[in-house]
């Protein structure tokens, strides 16, 4: 019988440390991980795995995707997701369009999208992984992102509730250019091992494992904070009410892009277009 394997990051604030004397305080994004550990024990998944603000740091993100590179069989399902801030780094290797490679912020240092990609390589043919990244800039994250998604399969997650997510104050989910710079300078030796490091091939060819991503915006847009909830996870909870969604999944997507729309002139106009794309082989290979 195929397992779930869940594996859940929110971030409130970060190490100032690292990030040039920057705490980039949020408040909704450990509730969004809890959200997402809720699905997946309802789903009954074998293991779920939490990484709360300080817990959710580069070594023990990027060991327990190692864990699940090991445990994982053919027909499992990964279910990988992410709320916090989203950053942009020099692109060492040329695979980006823009020059800069996507990441999300961890609490001691920035975890790289190729960096992730590297990770979903050792995944075994027939693994399935289901990725929702709250964050700005979160479009391609996964970095293999390069077809759109199919019209096969449907959700079987549940979500537990659902909650409004309008804050007082607008608060989005980016670090200041500024900081951005300030913390690759500072750490420019660590970052150049990393992205340097990093293999060049094309990403068709080495990932054996299917990979669905569903991303609170594009790579150039911002994602928001919000009092419960980021507004992406909240019109996610919304769509799937309560588990009773069950069609496909770009039905779902579609769905969620039009609830993070404004329905009325007088609501401020969101910055978000969730992104969805489906990258590796077919289930059916």
């Amino acid at each position: 019988m195929p397992q779930g394997y869940s594996i859940n990051i929110g971030l409130n604030a970060v190490d100032p440390h690292h990030y040039a004397g920057w705490d980039g305080q949020l408040t909704a994004c450990e509730a969004d991980a809890k959200d997402m550990i809720s699905i997946a024990k309802a789903q009954e998944f074998s293991r779920v795995r939490p990484f709360l603000t300080k817990e959710a740091t580069r070594d023990r993100v990027l060991a327990e995707l190692g864990e699940a590179a090991t445990v994982l069989q053919p027909g499992d399902l990964l279910l990988l997701t992410y709320s916090g801030h989203g950053g942009q780094l020099p692109d060492m290797n040329g695979d980006e369009d823009d020059g800069l490679d996507e990441t999300w912020c961890l609490y001691d240092g920035e975890l790289v999208d190729d960096e992730i990609y590297q990770a979903m390589t050792k995944l075994k043919a027939g693994v399935r992984v289901f990725m929702l990244s709250d964050s700005c800039h979160s479009g391609t994250v996964s970095r293999v992102a390069y077809v759109a998604l199919r019209s096969s399969g449907s959700l079987q997650l549940l979500a537990d509730s659902v909650r409004s997510t309008e804050p007082t104050e607008r608060r989005f989910k980016e670090m200041p250019l500024g900081i951005e710079q300030r913390t690759y300078r500072d750490n420019k030796a660590m970052y150049d091992a990393i992205l340097e490091g990093l293999p060049k091939e094309d990403p068709k060819l080495t990932l054996k494992a299917t990979v669905l991503l569903i991303s609170g915006c594009q790579d150039n847009q911002l994602s928001s904070d919000g009092v419960y909830n980021g507004l992406f996870t909240s019109n996610l909870l919304r769509v799937w009410n309560g588990g009773k969604f069950k069609a496909s999944y770009p039905t779902f997507h579609r769905r969620i892009l039009r609830a993070c729309r404004p329905s009325s002139p007088r609501r401020t106009p969101s910055s978000e277009s969730p992104a969805a794309s489906s990258s590796g082989r077919s289930r059916s290979t």
